[in-house]
Order: structure tokens, then sequence, then C-alpha cells
């Protein structure tokens, strides 16, 4: 639950009603508190899962012995409706959610133990510099250039992109202002010259008002139109979606030397540890970089002119028999 969302406890009475109805009491309460829709129909979500798998026991006499055995199940076949096999997928969700039990038993006053579920690391996905370009080159609406240029430029979140209105871009201090973002945390993005440029003639183009929508699409709409343009572009389907372009955004910025905290105020993230997760990207660009100037085995070898024994790429004179090995423009015509 979000940081400063309170939802007191229950009433003494609550437990006298059936499951679906006190679900459904504490999801009131919690909306009332101000949590997001979003957080509500996550816990909604996972409360209704629990409930499907204990059937009609009542609340009251859950024990840990049925939390366990929900768990256990959960991890060995998955979740109802899922849409993927992957039990590290499985293990995510488990995690979250009995997160959510805890917040809801703690609601209604039960001392029920809700064992923890480790949260599987993370796996980012993010587009090369090739397949961006081929997916920009796919693009042949003007519309659906700038989409693709505000998310690989600001890594905007869909909701966040879907709810911007032309009166949120501010083209003369080239700022963006991001109003629906993750947990109501208002924010301002930047973008390229480029892409500013790009908005204004969309906006021109559609003759869009101060007050209008930038984009008309449903989150379903958008994500169609990213689909489309992948196959266009000869890419996975799979890997073209909103939240990979914001992981590719991000990865571009850090290797182009963007400081990992203005990289946590563009994306919104509360706590920097979520931003770091990006920095694992970038290790084979950093372990590259470092072979090619720092190991010798990654650039070549290189033979004394005299014995033929290898030798360090920088040495003046071979250890081994002690011939000078000429200048460093000589040198590196002798590597192989």
């Amino acid at each position: 639950m979000p940081a400063g969302i309170d939802v007191g406890k229950a009433s003494d009475d609550i437990l006298g009603l059936p499951n679906e109805d006190i679900v459904q009491e504490f999801l009131a309460v919690l909306e009332a508190s101000g949590a997001s829709q979003e957080t509500v129909k996550a816990y909604r979500a996972a409360l209704t899962d629990f409930l499907s798998f204990i059937g009609n026991k009542p609340l009251r006499e859950v024990t840990l012995r049925d939390i366990v055995a929900w768990r256990n199940d959960r991890l060995r076949n998955g979740f109802k409706g899922r849409k993927t096999e992957e039990k590290d997928s499985w293990l995510t969700t488990l995690h979250y959610y009995t997160i959510y039990l805890k917040k809801f038993f703690k609601w209604l006053g039960l001392p029920v133990t809700i064992p923890s579920v480790k949260k599987p690391p993370r796996r980012v996905e993010a587009l090369s510099d090739e397949e961006v370009n081929r997916l920009l080159s796919a693009a042949s609406k003007v519309e659906e250039k700038v989409v693709l240029k505000i998310l690989l430029d600001t890594g905007l979140r869909s909701r966040e992109l879907l709810s911007l209105r032309v009166s949120d871009v501010n083209f003369d201090e080239r700022v963006i202002r991001v109003r629906e973002a993750k947990y109501g945390r208002e924010r301002y993005v930047t973008a390229t010259q480029d892409t500013f440029e790009a908005i204004k003639a969309y906006v021109k183009l559609k003759n869009l008002g101060p007050g209008d929508k930038l984009f008309d699409y449903t989150y379903s709409g958008l994500y169609k139109m990213l689909k489309r343009l992948a196959r266009k572009a000869g890419l996975d389907e799979s890997k073209v979606r909103p939240h990979v372009l914001r992981h590719t955004f991000a990865t571009r910025a850090l290797r182009m030397g963007l400081s990992l905290n203005a990289l946590q105020r563009i994306l919104g993230h509360s706590d920097i540890k979520t931003t770091q997760v990006y920095l694992h990207l970038t290790i084979e660009d950093l372990k590259y970089e470092y072979a090619q100037k720092m190991d010798s085995t990654s650039r070549g070898v290189k033979r004394c002119v005299s014995c033929g024994r290898p030798i360090p790429l920088d040495a003046l004179f071979c250890p081994y028999c002690g011939a000078r090995q000429g200048t460093p423009g000589e040198q590196a015509s002798m590597t192989v």
C-alpha cells in the first residue's frame, strides 16, 4: 500500500458479514483513504484469488495452514487466467499478493501469520538501438511517430502518456507536466528539441486546443498500435510494449551518461533502488569497453618480431629475448 494511506481498523462486527462483503468493505475504505484505482484493483485481484481458494470458509477461521496451502498451490500451478507459464512471474505476483493479504488481515484485526514470498530478481527488457530505429521507421502516421518519440524520450508510463493534454506541454520551457503519475505524484519531464517540434507540428495538424488530450487512444488501442508497428518492423511483438519502451529510455539514458539521480526524477521513482535495476543492463556495455581498453586478450595478440612469442600489446621490448619491438605505430601492424 502506498505510503501515507491509512485504512485504520475494521469495526468489531465486520466478521459477521459474508467474506465477499468484508472484502468489498475493505476496498471501499481503501479507496476512500486515497488509494488509486490501480491500487484498489491490485488488492481486489489478490483478495478475490484468496477467497476463491478457501471457498466458503469464514475469514475468522483462516489459519496459517490455509495461507501456506494457498501459497504452495499458486507456486505449483500459477494463478487462474494467467498469461504466462513463467514461474518467476508467478513468484512476483505472489510476492505482492502476500503483502496485500497482510494489510487486509491487519485491518480485520486477525492475528494470522502471512509468510513472505521473496520477489525474484527483476528482469528488464529493452530494445537495442537498431530495434528502436526499425520501430521508428515503421511508424508511417504522424501520431505514431509522436507517441514513439515521447515514450522513447521521456520513459512515461502508458497511463501518463494517454492522460497528457496540450496544456501540459510547455514548448517555450521545453517541459512536460505529468499529472496522472503513479500514486498521484505530479512531476515534470523534458525531451529533445526534435520531439517538442514533432509534438508542436502534430498539435497544429490535428487542430488541438489547450484542453484537448494529445492522443485519443485507450490503453488497449495503444498496445495494439505498438504490436502493429512491431510486426511491420519485423520485431518480436512481445518486446514492444509501453513499459519496454520505458525500460529502453532508461537504459539508453544511462548509456549516454545521464546520472542515476536525474533518471530517478524523470521516471518518477520514489526510491532510487527502483532506478538501480537499469544499471545491470549497462554492465554489458561496461564489460565491452573495459575489454577493448584494458584487456589485451580481447584486442588481438602481438608477437615478438624476433622470437615470435606472444607478448603484451604495449611492450617495447620482448620479455623473452629482449628484442626491441618498434614504435607504437609499428606495434599496431604487428597485432593479429
